[in-house]
């Protein structure tokens, strides 16, 4: 590498979307954004977590031949820097000494002259490092064209200790690649910490996120850099690619930034959607799905699912299906097919009557002398279900499912039918956050989005009263409370895990407060089959939320079962927890 002035110092960072697995294409991505780097200037370019593996790998990481695939890309990727250019900072997970961390590798003049491995591994929430890695000893600094440079990864600036070490042992900038995921203000949290970190050890920070969807996870990018006074240097995008080269100068004895890119980032419901059609492009794309199908009722969810995928992957991609049984209103009918046309989708209609009539036929043997309840509703829904999964094998399309959170907490889905599907953009969303997106997509169209400007949603879709148009003039409020009402019990049980006291003390009628509680444990069952989607809250169902299925634990401000409530009754309970 040309000699140049210690006193100056370009890097360049490569805030990309890696794939887990695909340890060839991640190391030509390295290449090709080292080749910018190059053509800029720059001295070193930097990579998100566990760049070359994609992140998290969870137990991939544990294969051997895993691992040696990852050596090996590095090893060539350090060989290739023997050309003078940019000196390379990636992550990988890494073998020494029979030890596997998760690391963070120097690549300059042809070899690997340095390796940092991760300190504080993160085991809660979506992540469970500790289950695949062990963590490395304190850090000093690694030394580049005599800067000595402070490599905390992570989880590693969240808390002071490693920081400290970094700066006592004569760091000068640090340089933190994250695998940071998404959910609603976590960009607040992110600069909080950063900035107590600046303050802590005087040093200036570069905070480099990764971008992009893995299963439920997103990573939204978004990195910035501060400098030594907590001014900032730059903001890059959020929810998009981007290799930037920053420009460093010594003033005084401490590194500043210069001014660089300030881009608006998305906040508040615009990232949750930005997040949502991140998350389901990824997962159609990196699982090689040609296109998505899925039932457009005339309902909100589904146009908001519609909305969603359009934007994601185009209307040529998206495929919608009306499934009408005689319970489905004329305003579903034109509904749906308003939604479709103004996104520009192929939509077809495809009557469930023969196929719902046939399976009460070959049952009314078996059904004798019953009366018709949430049996023949469900029959419904698990016809679309089947028709839909059959339109998915014909053509290769993924179904997407579209059920909300409020759905999924409640158990106000039907198992093998409306739950049916690969994917689910929605899953994390709540009702009312539902009917919000959907105005906001009227008015608004992300950065990136490959759907139409302007209105998609008729204005009646978002009004009219929800239903499963499974009986006749049925409506979600006759079996649910308020959405409102819901929603709000909903966060505090879920969310910040309530006690139920806590939460009449807030003035929520106690018995619809017991009754929600109820419904969502029951529900967990069904939770354990739903499809992955994308998470935007603080706690989703799945990685965050890991309840047991069999569970009689109540809060106890709910009524506990007699003690001679048997197997069965308790089995019963579940098969009639709003299994629609």
């Amino acid at each position: 590498m040309n000699a140049r002035p210690a006193d100056k110092l370009s890097i360049a960072l490569a805030q990309l979307n890696p794939t887990v697995g695909d340890v060839a294409g991640n190391a030509d991505k390295v290449r090709r954004a080292r080749a910018t780097a190059a053509a800029e200037g720059a001295d070193l370019i930097i990579f998100p977590e566990l760049f070359i593996a994609g992140y998290p790998p969870e137990d991939l990481v544990l294969k051997p031949a895993f691992q040696a695939a990852c050596r090996s890309a590095v090893e060539a990727l350090a060989r290739a820097t023997a050309d003078n250019g940019p000196a390379v900072l990636v992550g990988a997970p890494w073998l020494e000494d029979g030890k596997l961390y998760n690391s963070f590798l120097l690549l300059n003049g042809g070899r690997i002259t340095a390796a940092r491995h991760k300190v504080d591994l993160p085991n809660y929430g979506v992540f469970d490092e500790k289950r695949v890695f062990v963590p490395g000893p304190m850090p000093g600094p690694i030394t580049l064209r005599g800067v000595r440079i402070g490599v905390p990864v992570c989880e590693d600036i969240w808390g002071p200790d490693v920081v400290e070490c970094v700066a006592e042992t004569g760091g000068e900038i640090l340089l933190v690649p994250n695998g940071s995921p998404y959910w609603r203000e976590k960009t607040q949290v992110r600069l909080n910490i950063a900035v107590a970190r600046v303050v802590e050890s005087g040093l200036p920070l570069v905070y480099l996120n990764m971008v992009g969807g893995q299963d439920e996870l997103v990573f939204d990018g978004a990195s910035f850099g501060l400098n030594a006074d907590r001014s900032f240097a730059f903001q890059l995008p959020a929810f998009r690619e981007a290799v930037v080269t920053t420009k460093w100068v010594r003033e005084g004895g401490t590194w500043r930034c210069l001014p660089g890119e300030n881009a608006m980032i998305e906040e508040a419901d615009e990232a949750d959607y930005a997040a949502c059609v991140l998350g389901l492009r990824d997962y159609v794309d990196k699982n090689g799905f040609k296109g998505v199908v899925f039932g457009l009722s005339g309902g909100v969810d589904s146009a908001l699912c519609a909305a969603m995928a359009v934007d994601a992957l185009g209307p040529a991609r998206v495929r919608a299906v009306m499934l009408p049984y005689r319970y489905t209103s004329q305003d579903s009918l034109e509904d749906a097919a308003q939604v479709a046309q103004a996104l520009g989708i192929q939509y077809d209609t495809v009557p469930i009557s023969a196929p719902v009539e046939g399976f009460e036929a070959a049952l009314k043997p078996l059904f004798a002398g019953t009366n018709r309840d949430i049996t023949e509703e469900n029959l419904q829904s698990r016809a679309r279900g089947t028709i839909l999964m059959a339109i998915s094998n014909k053509f290769g399309l993924m179904v997407v499912t579209t059920g909300n959170k409020s759905e999924m907490s409640a158990g106000y889905a039907t198992l093998y039918g409306d739950m049916n599907g690969g994917f689910n953009p929605i899953k994390d969303l709540y009702k009312t956050q539902v009917f919000r997106l959907c105005r906001l997509r009227n008015t608004w169209r992300p950065v990136g989005a490959l759907g139409p400007s302007g209105a998609v949603i008729p204005e009646r879709v978002i009004v009219k009263p929800p239903t499963a148009e499974l009986r006749e003039n049925q409506k979600d409020q006759d079996t649910l409370p308020p959405y409102d009402v819901l929603d709000a019990i909903l966060e505090r049980l879920v969310e910040r895990e309530q006690p139920i006291a806590d939460i009449v003390a807030e003035g929520f009628e106690r018995e619809t407060v017991m009754r929600v509680d109820r419904m969502l444990n029951l529900a967990e069952y069904k939770r354990r089959q739903a499809a992955p989607g994308v998470k935007v809250t603080l706690r989703n169902f799945g990685r965050d939320r890991r309840y047991p299925i069999v569970n009689k634990f109540r809060d106890p401000g709910t009524p506990l079962p007699a003690p001679d409530e048997t197997v069965s009754a308790l089995a019963k309970a579940k098969s009639e927890a709003f299994d629609f």
